[in-house]
């Protein structure tokens, strides 16, 4: 390797990781609401039984993933019209001021109704920034890879996202260390929304001060329309519909089984498999740390073998394996047991988390990349991720908890047909092919823009 292309790919590290940070903070403050709400269910809603609680703050939950698609439309517009570092500095702005009010908003008991209202607005605060946190994130890490290594490196998109998490269930175990469970259902369930709060508000400041992306600012630099009024508009995106049903279909399976093996599985384990809460902390810490670990391995084997066989991977075991693999963890109790039981899901998963990224950027031309990513995405996992942990409480609370177990699978099974007739994204990267025109028209002297690469059937 030269010592320029050594200090080029320094300045790709360097630019993942700027990205990074700012990602796992946003993903921190939404997993929090996740990972506390067994504590603060009771704060914030009427007295009642555990599990009725818990549907309402899962209520909430899916609520603020309405908000997600506008979020997905509003930042990702306004990412490809005015550059990927701003609306990623607006995005964790949002976040820090939905975290703020979760951790100042008094209870029911001290203000009745209000209480839970204004937990909802926060919510949905967070839904609208992490619904544009996604895409821009998303289509920053793929840009600014180095050709030949983006599934690698934007797999850091779910390693941030699950260290985010990873992190929530950290101060979650720490705080049940030195609180006692009175004083973590009175007051400390608040302490992590504030360290959410003040983090967002330092990533704030660190990324007004990152690279743009290159790709933005090349397209940005020959746009032919004024104030770049073309790029990023719904116009534009409907001139892709396949690319858009493509994302959604590679979205479904994925955002249920994700939030399914992840956020769910913690109260699952409460609630059925009849675990302490501080041995499922344990549990799911130890396992998202090894999930983590093998996301970038993932995301290197793509550049390696392609991104289609690693879905097929996740869409054939996912849908066979979901229904075994949840009904024998209902019924364990060994907290061994359910981290393996655990673990195998997670490694599922991984055939999807590590390069949905990726393949989702590499079907849309710079100019529409990140509303093309992010509306399509958000849309999906409003509808499917949004309303995962609400549909299995409610179905265990109707006494048919394993019919949940088969709709997960079903989901897959869905997106598992997408898999199987799409095209190898690596192969056609819209990515490269912008690069590449854009350095051929530079070399002939031209000003002309060539086309972009069109997704094929």
């Amino acid at each position: 390797m030269t010592t320029t292309q050594s200090g080029g790919e320094r300045r790709v590290v360097a630019n993942v990781l700027r990205g990074s940070i700012g990602n796992l903070v946003e993903w921190y403050d939404w997993y929090v609401y996740a990972a506390f709400s067994v504590y603060f269910a009771k704060a914030f809603f009427p007295e009642g039984d555990s599990t009725a609680q818990l549907l309402s703050t899962a209520a909430v939950f899916a609520v603020g993933f309405l908000m997600r698609p506008l979020g997905g439309w509003a930042l990702g517009r306004y990412a490809d019209q005015f550059g990927r570092r701003a609306a990623l500095t607006l995005s964790v702005t949002v976040m820090a001021a939905g975290s703020l009010l979760i951790a100042i908003t008094p209870g029911y008991q001290s203000i009745g109704i209000a209480a839970p209202v204004l937990l909802l607005l926060a919510r949905l605060l967070q839904g609208l920034s992490v619904g544009g946190e996604y895409a821009t994130s998303a289509t920053y890490l793929s840009e600014v890879a180095s050709a030949g290594r983006r599934g690698f490196y934007s797999s850091f998109q779910y390693v941030t996202l699950v260290a985010g998490q990873l992190t929530a269930l950290g101060v979650q175990i720490v705080l049940l260390q030195v609180l006692t469970s009175a004083q973590m259902h009175s007051w400390g369930w608040r302490i992590p929304f504030v360290i959410g709060a003040g983090g967002a508000i330092v990533v704030m400041l660190l990324r007004r001060g990152m690279d743009e992306s290159a790709s933005f600012e090349a397209e940005a630099s020959g746009s032919k329309e004024p104030s770049g009024s073309s790029r990023g508009s719904l116009r534009v995106l409907l001139k892709y519909p396949r690319e858009c049903l493509l994302v959604v279909g590679l979205t479904l399976g994925g955002t249920v089984a994700f939030y399914t093996y992840t956020t769910y599985m913690q109260k699952f384990m409460i609630n059925t498999s009849g675990i302490s809460k501080g041995t499922v902390a344990w549990i799911n810490f130890v396992a998202l740390l090894a999930f983590v670990v093998i996301q970038p391995l993932a995301g290197g084997l793509s550049d390696k073998i392609g991104r289609r066989k690693l879905l097929i991977f996740f869409g054939v075991s996912g849908t066979l394996l979901t229904v075994p693999l949840m009904t024998v963890l209902a019924h364990t109790s060994n907290p061994v047991a359910a981290w393996g039981l655990m673990m195998v899901a997670l490694l599922i998963i991984t055939g999807y988390t590590s390069i949905n990224a990726i393949v989702k950027a590499e079907l849309f031309p710079t100019k529409i990349r990140a509303l093309g990513v992010g509306l399509p995405y958000a849309l999906t996992v409003a509808i499917f991720g949004g309303t995962a942990e609400m549909i299995a409480l409610a179905l265990k609370k109707a006494g048919m908890e394993s019919v949940y177990f088969y709709y997960v699978a079903g989901c897959i099974a869905v997106s598992l047909v997408t898999y199987y007739f799409m095209r190898e994204t690596s192969a056609e990267s819209t990515i490269d092919a912008d690069d590449k025109a854009r350095a051929d028209a530079v070399s002939a002297g031209s000003d002309d823009e060539r086309p972009m690469a069109a997704v094929r059937g």
